[in-house]
């Protein structure tokens, strides 16, 4: 596989959408080609799935049917977008991927870790990215980030994830932060409330760095 796989994690609010798309600009500017994608989502099939977990009003899923929905979308969109692209060579930029699945439902929603990551290394057929950026902001300063306006309309705009108390928020953020310190050769923790500008300098620096080393062109 000739091709390299990158994701951009963070909690909610935290910036990682826009930097992926930045980074993605920034990479083809130099003459890269440049896959993006999200998940879950990604494809016809994994947005439907998505479509489900997220919709607010699915207050009854269970822990064991969110864990197996986010597998399933992932599974669509492995098979479907991420290795083709890479066979041929690209460079494939996800909005999130298996971190984001141990942080919300292993830290999150309390499944044993050891579950997540067999289930996922499944549904992936054992595709990991070779870099992560892992953007970082408190659980207030997301709430903040996602809609700018009081926490009265913040409550009515979110989706079933965005909805949950701060308390699962900050395990979520545990959970971020637990990866960072495992996996810190793969994964770079950026400060997330940083400007934009700043962030997108910094993750422009690190992607030239790491193509270098990482990325052979077709």
């Amino acid at each position: 596989m000739s091709g390299v796989f990158i994701t951009f994690e963070g909690p909610d609010g935290s910036g990682k959408s826009t930097q992926l798309k930045l980074a993605a600009e920034y990479l083809r500017a130099k003459g890269y080609r440049v896959t993006t994608t999200r998940d879950p989502g990604g494809t016809a099939i994994s947005n439907q799935i998505r479509q489900v977990l997220l919709r607010p009003e699915n207050t009854e899923l269970f822990s064991q049917t969110e864990v197996l929905l986010y597998a399933a979308s992932r599974a669509q969109l492995v098979h479907e977008v991420i290795l083709p692209a890479l066979l041929a060579g690209e460079i494939v930029l996800c909005d999130r991927f298996i971190d984001a699945s141990v942080a919300y439902q292993a830290f999150g929603n309390r499944v044993p870790q050891h579950i997540i990551e067999d289930i996922n290394d499944y549904s992936s057929s054992g595709l990991s990215p070779a870099r992560t950026y892992l953007f970082m902001v408190t659980p207030e300063q997301g709430r903040a980030r996602v809609l700018g306006r009081s926490e009265q309309e913040f409550t009515k705009n979110l989706d079933r994830i965005e909805q949950k108390g701060i308390d699962y928020h900050q395990r979520v953020l545990d959970g971020f932060e637990h990866l960072a310190k495992t996996e810190d050769e793969r994964i770079m923790r950026i400060d997330g409330t940083q400007s934009v500008e700043e962030i997108a300098k910094t993750v422009a620096h690190d992607l030239d760095n790491f193509l270098k080393e990482a990325y052979e062109p077709i």
